[in-house]
């Protein structure tokens, strides 16, 4: 929930939800890893009309490849989101940005690694929404395995090809 106001919200800075390692009382202590251990996707619920003066969530278009790459040689143990965070998501920043609009009852459905981020709300009405994780039903597989791969394989696949990182396995 999110409330007009005029004021820096102080959480705005760009993140993907981590997905592991909740135990810690130190947020930035969770945890994501290259299989996405945990989430199987980022999924926007919007419980109010949210127009761009609303606070929508900014998205950075194609990021999710950006982080699979900065994932995958940290292997199964990933990288804290503190580690992640360090260079404030640099590697993204040159990506397009699209925000999350639309009518009460939209839903974006998400790559667990895209980058995003709030924003002030300078909207008129309070803005309703949530970011539950979808949980997978079995952990990804990277290594060609898996037969017909979902479309979150498929993506995290493509970004170690271009890296020339192809093959990994978690």
């Amino acid at each position: 929930m999110r409330f007009p106001s005029r004021e820096d919200p102080g959480d705005s800075g760009w993140h993907i939800d981590p997905s592991f390692e909740f135990e810690s009382p130190d947020f930035l202590d969770w945890r994501a890893n290259i299989t996405s251990k945990g989430r199987a996707l980022l999924m926007l619920f919007l419980f109010s009309d949210v127009g761009p003066d609303d606070a929508p969530t900014r998205i950075r278009v194609g990021s999710h490849l950006d982080i699979a790459r900065r994932l995958a040689p940290a292997g199964e143990r990933g990288l804290s989101l503190r580690e992640l965070a360090a260079n404030d998501f640099s590697e993204s920043a040159g990506r397009p940005e699209i925000v999350a609009t639309g009518a009460a009852g939209t839903v974006y459905l998400c790559h667990p690694f895209l980058v995003h981020a709030a924003q002030a709300h300078r909207g008129a009405r309070p803005r309703f929404m949530a970011q539950p994780p979808l949980l997978p039903a079995g952990p990804l597989r990277l290594d060609g395995t898996a037969g017909h791969s979902s479309p979150v394989e498929r993506a995290i696949t493509l970004a170690l090809e271009e890296n020339g990182s192809a093959g990994l396995t978690s």
